[in-house]
């Protein structure tokens, strides 16, 4: 997150996103933070057929440290996901189905790549969908538009 965030006006969307994320607490609302992650092989990251080096090897050492401005707690939902979107290959329906959880509020960086990925699939899931857009960022602002 802070490779992608540092594009971004100064971390602006993560502090929304925080105060977005304590009021589903209060309200005793699951919150699920979502994050790329591959092993250290890099094995399972996204296959490009281009002869550019792929992001994943392109990435800081502290890319895996959640921003401390994110406001993560020990009782958030932590979900690694290896694609755009946030459902596939990850056990994030089965989190939201047996909590009968049937609305879902999404936040965050890539807008146009990753939320946007995310909200479709929760779309053909079945799941109700708010998008909080003051607390997502994008590498342009054209690109958060687009989205």
């Amino acid at each position: 997150m802070p490779f992608a965030a540092a594009r971004t006006a100064p971390m602006r969307w993560s502090l929304r996103a925080a105060r977005l994320a304590e009021k589903c607490r209060q309200q005793g609302s699951p919150v699920i933070m979502v994050r790329v992650g591959w092993s250290a092989d890099f094995g399972e990251a996204l296959k490009q057929l281009v002869d550019a080096q792929t992001g994943a090897h392109a990435l800081p050492d502290n890319w895996w440290t959640w921003p401390l401005a994110l406001g993560k707690q020990d009782s958030d939902i932590e979900v690694t996901k290896r694609q755009w979107g946030a459902f596939y290959g990850t056990d994030l329906e089965l989190q939201l189905r047996r909590r009968g959880i049937d609305t879902i509020i999404l936040c965050g960086i890539s807008t146009n790549i990753g939320v946007e990925s995310t909200a479709r699939n929760a779309w053909e899931l079945g799941f109700n969908l708010l998008i909080a857009e003051d607390a997502c960022s994008a590498a342009s602002a054209g690109s958060t538009r687009a989205a």
